[in-house]
């Protein structure tokens, strides 16, 4: 009989060794080495390949036609789908504990159950009592919703087979397990093969299955980087749990574009759809304030506007502090920079805090013209009249503000929310047609800047 021996595999990367390593040769990381138990004494079988394999043939003769989707009822999330649930897929969806995962992907288990049928709920983190009151509270209870708590792959497989559900949700990943391999729940083995089985399920039976992931202390996808690439779609919600509003991005997704956004709102009664998020994240905007501005960005195919806050303070001791929330700090430093060479504004002394009010994290370089106003305003105690004005500009190196895309949604978006001024680059401007709103193009910085003087 063969005996049972011990390797040391990374639970980032999936590097194996049979030796330890403080830093794994493999991705290069620290303390990620763990020890598992390889047993020998059993024949182990690896999870059969996918089902109704095909013979080679030219591309041009393959068929294509569009993915069938399942409507989840809920339109924010199937805007980050890209139109609905495809049969068949993978999705993983991640974020920090208490965020709302579970609450809304059992909303969309509710609605795909009341509407297309069974639907299989399989939880390994809590009892079917706690998902029923939680189902009680969001108003889920279907008769075709079922529920299990359940962490061995192959009983969960079983489970499968006799329902023949249209719709699993694996709450989470990390809790699965397979009988056959010796390592604990959570290893790199053990998450490999639980979905690797569940993938070759999902496609061999045309289901969609939703894989719950939990994160680490930095925010990253906890578990090997592998699970990523066996996975059709990789969805992360985030958001502050001190605040309401919850942004879904998708960072990963095989039959839709990856820069839409889903906006929602926690409530006691389950996650809200915002369908104008402007007007949310624009709720509480102090019409006239120092350091406050409205700025335009774009998240896929939706124009947003959002308020960006700045505070800037004497140094009182060691180097001056940079602080943005919502902001890439490198970007907020350049901005830094521009305003201290080419405005003659001194910042080395100062403290600078800067803050997306809402939690939204900005992508793009649409909001540079903004945060350059709102450090200024603060600096010099200029109110701003940000009820009525909205910046939109990218800021170079040179003190130019560039053009930047999608300039006729943001622009109408603002017209729409009733902002009277629209400051963007003169090179925009010459590019708009119909537009009735008051739009002001600048050409550097320090013209965007005279305006709020003035």
């Amino acid at each position: 009989m063969g005996k049972s021996k011990t390797k040391y595999i990374c639970q980032q990367c999936g590097y194996e060794s049979p030796k330890w390593f403080g830093m794994c040769p493999g991705c290069s990381q620290w303390n990620t080495m763990e020890e598992e138990f390889v047993d020998n004494s059993k024949s182990f079988k690896r999870s059969p390949t996918v089902k109704g394999g095909t013979a080679p043939q030219p591309i041009k003769e393959v068929k294509t036609g569009d993915y069938i989707r399942y409507d989840t009822q809920i339109q924010e999330l199937n805007r980050v789908l890209g139109g609905g649930l495809v049969k068949g897929s993978l999705t993983l969806i991640s974020g920090e504990p208490g965020i709302g995962k579970s609450t809304l992907i059992l909303q969309a288990a509710g609605a795909i159950a009341n509407k297309y049928g069974k639907t299989l709920y399989v939880s390994g983190e809590e009892s079917e009592e706690q998902i029923k009151m939680r189902a009680e509270r969001l108003k889920t209870l279907e008769e075709n919703l079922y529920i299990v708590s359940e962490t061995n792959i192959n009983r969960i497989e079983k489970f499968i087979e006799n329902m023949e559900p249209v719709f699993v949700i694996i709450d989470s990943v990390q809790t699965l397990y397979k009988e056959e391999i010796v390592s604990a729940p959570g290893s790199v083995s053990q998450v490999k093969e639980s979905v690797n089985n569940l993938m070759r399920i999902g496609k061999s039976s045309n289901i969609p299955i939703f894989l719950v992931a939990h994160v680490t202390k930095q925010g990253e996808l906890a578990g090997p980087r592998v699970l990523e690439h066996m996975v059709d779609t990789v969805l992360h919600f985030e958001g502050e749990r001190t605040q309401e509003f919850r942004i879904l991005r998708a960072l990963k997704n095989r039959f839709g574009t990856t820069s839409e956004i889903g906006v929602f709102e926690m409530s006691m009664d389950g996650l809200i759809e915002i369908t104008n998020p402007s007007g949310i994240f624009l709720e509480t905007l102090n019409p006239e304030a120092e350091g406050s501005i409205v700025v335009g960005t774009v998240e896929g195919t939706r124009p947003l506007l959002v308020e960006i806050q700045a505070l800037v303070t004497s140094t009182t001791s060691g180097f001056p502090r940079r602080t943005a929330v919502g902001v890439d700090t490198n970007r907020l430093n350049l901005i830094i920079a521009v305003l201290e060479k080419k405005v003659g504004l001194p910042l080395s002394f100062q403290d600078i805090y800067v803050n997306v009010v809402g939690g939204l994290k900005l992508e793009g370089t649409s909001a540079d013209l903004g945060i350059a106003m709102a450090i200024y305003s603060s600096v010099r105690g200029i109110k701003i009249p940000s009820g009525q004005m909205v910046a939109i500009g990218e800021v170079s190196l040179t003190g130019e503000i560039r053009p930047v895309t999608h300039i006729e949604k943001l622009v109408k978006e603002a017209e729409k929310m009733g902002f009277k001024n629209c400051i963007i680059p003169n090179r925009n401007k010459a590019k708009l047609d119909g537009i009735n709103s008051n739009v002001i193009g600048v050409t550097g910085l320090k013209d965007a800047l005279d305006i709020i003087i003035s």
